[in-house]
């Protein structure tokens, strides 16, 4: 397995202090992961007699299954602090319960919170390497690394590939952490939405551009990924209505025409069929979708071993 090279980061949090060689390290190893999934007994011992807990204050399915899984397959215990049974309902602050769990000699967290920073005061508290899985409109590192290992198993790299971002990227942590992802791996990054949906300070990131005509954004582009309206995060005057919204934005089979011959298509889950993406789309032989879900196993192996094993 590829070793990082010394003072890597302590705790994945966002891409901050993460250089393109410990990036591709990272993704290099995710390799080595998808062999151990394919082998009929998956598990190794790499992390035997460490504890990991998934401290999960919002609701997630596919994300904590994922990490769990991650965490068994390398032979770690896993601790899941779910917040809704726990003291926090009963007023305990977020400081009190991780010192109280990293008393229990936990050796990493894996958070998700929807309050952004929330991860970077887990790992101040705690001491310990963190792990961000979504915190706020913020970050979400981890999917970003799957979107980018996706696209690499296709093309063999990132560099001069073009990938569009379509859809909701006001709220989307997704959005912003494959902005600050794919940028340093070589891709050029187009975001784009309704006016409303587009904050315009992502323009200033190096190597992503914003606009909120769809056809221009996938003009070319090598990837297209979907992202889903968070209409649990909209408190009305977003949109005009859904069916517009769909006539624009949505990635069907037309707004594909615009792309690179062979352009494959992300979206990082949960889907609204029909809605931000066509079921024709979704379905068919250009969608990755499963192939992402698939490979979040592995990343997620990948970037648990570099942090908690892996020697300067």
């Amino acid at each position: 397995m590829t070793v990082l090279t010394p003072s890597r980061p302590r705790s994945l949090l966002d891409f901050q202090g993460w250089t393109p060689e410990r990036l591709n390290a990272l993704l290099d190893n995710a390799d080595t992961m998808n062999q151990v999934l394919d082998r009929p007994v998956k598990k190794v011992p790499a992390l035997q007699g460490l504890t990991v807990c998934t401290a999960f204050f919002e609701n997630s399915t596919r994300t904590r299954i994922s990490f769990e899984l991650a965490a068994r397959r390398m032979s770690a215990d896993v601790v899941s602090f779910a917040a809704g049974a726990s003291s926090l309902s009963k007023g305990e602050s977020l400081r009190d319960t991780v010192e109280v769990l990293t008393a229990y000699k936990v050796d990493a967290y894996i958070v998700r919170h929807p309050a952004s920073g929330a991860a970077h005061l887990v790992a101040r508290y705690s001491g310990k390497p963190v792990i961000n899985a979504g915190d706020g409109r913020r970050a979400h590192p981890t999917q970003a690394l799957l979107d980018a290992y996706t696209i690499r198993q296709e093309y063999g790299s990132l560099e001069g590939k073009k990938v569009a971002i379509i859809g909701d990227i006001r709220h989307s942590r997704v959005a912003r952490s494959n902005a600050e992802l794919l940028p340093k791996l070589g891709a050029e990054v187009v975001l784009s939405g309704p006016a409303t949906l587009l904050p315009a300070d992502l323009a200033t990131m190096p190597g992503v551009t914003v606009t909120t005509d769809p056809q221009e954004a996938v003009r070319g582009a090598n990837a297209v990924m979907a992202l889903r309206l968070q209409q649990e995060r909209m408190n009305g005057g977003y949109l005009a209505s859904l069916q517009e919204y769909a006539e624009r934005y949505q990635v069907n089979e037309k707004l594909m025409q615009e792309a690179e011959s062979g352009a494959i298509v992300l979206h990082p889950g949960p889907m609204n069929r029909d809605l931000e993406i066509s079921s024709k789309v979704a379905d068919g032989p250009q969608s990755r979708i499963l192939k992402q879900v698939e490979n979040g196993q592995a990343v997620r192996m990948s970037v648990l071993y570099h942090l908690l094993v892996g020697r300067d």
